[in-house]
């Protein structure tokens, strides 16, 4: 079996077992493209959108799935990310949305570890972007940091799989808010 398929297996079995909601919202300003490296994504079009970047090494967390809810200035984002968490002393610490110029406008901390629940995924907001702003949404993980695979786009045009260089915005690492500690 390859790689893939194993992923999707996974995935499915551990989205049903943990009761993961991965559901749109109903706003009627959603906008969604989500994906995991499994399937291919969809353009409004319904034409397949490959998402082939696979940049990461094991030790890092990797955004697979960004929806979006809300209005002008005023939205929702729901992140799905791939980790490999090991308990507190390895784990997702948070995602957070930026502009090109790496400028933070939104970070989601996260209080603890998602062993068992993989991939999962975890709303915050607001962000105070326009429609048409592009940003950039990346994970963190407490041992090495930023992950390269990341998800860019704008309300309009929705999100897809990127990657970025490793060192692009580091700067954000030590900029608040951070995590004061991990529940388990």
């Amino acid at each position: 079996m390859n790689y893939l398929a194993s992923l999707f297996i996974v995935t499915t079995f551990a989205m049903i077992s943990c009761n993961t909601d991965n559901s749109r919202a109903t706003d009627s300003n959603d906008v969604s493209i989500a994906t995991d490296d499994s399937m291919p994504t969809t353009n409004e079009d319904d034409t397949p959108n490959e998402d082939t970047s696979d940049t990461n090494t094991e030790d890092q967390a990797r955004i697979v799935s960004v929806t979006t809810s809300g209005s002008e200035n005023n939205y929702t984002f729901s992140v799905g990310i791939s980790s490999p968490d090991t308990g507190c002393d390895q784990y997702a610490d948070w995602w957070e949305v930026i502009t090109e110029d790496g400028i933070l406008l939104y970070r989601r901390v996260l209080a603890h570890s998602h062993v068992n629940e993989q991939p999962f995924v975890r709303s915050g907001g607001t962000v105070d972007i326009t429609s048409s702003d592009i940003v950039i949404i990346r994970a963190h993980i407490n041992t090495s940091g930023y992950g390269t695979n990341v998800y860019k786009g704008s309300i309009n045009t929705g999100f897809t799989s990127d990657t970025i260089d490793s060192d692009f915005a580091q700067n954000l690492e030590t900029v608040e808010p951070l995590p004061s500690g991990c529940a388990f």
